[in-house]
């Protein structure tokens, strides 16, 4: 079990796979008045740095789950780096359908709400893992500006320009699910850069150590055209944040 190849290339050197930085996990963080103890489940966890690094500053627990082998390893070195392996665990294995014995004060998907078929199945994925009273945290992409053309859309590497809302939309959105948006950080250009020209080192100095892989063709037509379509679609139409919710 894995996530494709290519995003094990691209974003093996990355600590946080979505536009995010640590100052804004931290915000985050601090923005949900996080208590020394509360259980964190996070569906997608990737390279476990917000789960980590709340264990460390917080003193939260909990687990996360990620289809990358890669990803999952890099997790618990972090956890080990941190200081914070007893309080955290990274289990390697499919989100998709994952509900914890343990209910969680604070459960979370960012970016791959693709589990559960969208943010309205992910939603009802994660309250399944939720404590009354908890939080649901949903990352999730947003139109900065609605694309002109399905063209434009699709240079963003949406399937079209209704995959996503405007931000106003989206936030009434959660309301028509019985749910208060009760926080929300959002990412900004900067984070957007980290996420995305980060990947542009990585692939080259993969290039260069596997100039036989089977995919460096593929890995070399993305390096050549990325940064052109980032900069001309992505960084100037698609917003991403974090929403915290609690049910009505």
């Amino acid at each position: 079990m894995d996530i494709p190849r290519i995003f094990n290339i691209t974003e093996s050197a990355h600590r946080i796979h979505d536009p995010f930085t640590p100052e804004k996990i931290a915000t985050l963080g601090a923005a949900l008045r996080l208590e020394t103890g509360t259980r964190v489940l996070d569906l997608g966890s990737g390279s476990g740095e917000m789960l980590c690094t709340w264990a460390h500053d917080y003193g939260v627990i909990g687990a996360g789950i990620d289809m990358s082998q890669l990803f999952t390893e890099q997790a618990k070195l972090r956890a080990e780096e941190l200081g914070v392996a007893d309080q955290v665990e990274f289990i390697h294995g499919d989100a998709a359908g994952y509900v914890s014995d343990d209910k969680a004060g604070v459960a979370a998907c960012l970016g791959a709400t693709w589990i559960a078929g969208g943010v309205v199945g992910t939603i009802e994925l994660l309250a399944q893992s939720l404590r009354t009273g908890g939080i649901i945290l949903i990352g999730e992409p947003y139109w900065r500006q609605l694309p002109p053309t399905e063209d434009v859309a699709k240079g963003c590497l949406a399937d079209s320009i209704s995959d996503f809302l405007m931000l106003p939309e989206l936030l009434a959105s959660f309301g028509h699910l019985d749910y208060d948006v009760v926080e929300m950080v959002l990412a900004d250009q900067d984070g957007w850069d980290r996420y995305e020209a980060a990947k542009w080192l990585t692939m080259r100095r993969w290039l260069e150590a596997n100039p036989d892989d089977e995919l460096a063709k593929d890995v070399r037509a993305k390096l050549t055209s990325e940064p052109s379509r980032y900069a001309a679609y992505t960084r100037e139409y698609l917003g991403w944040g974090v929403f915290a919710l609690m049910t009505r």
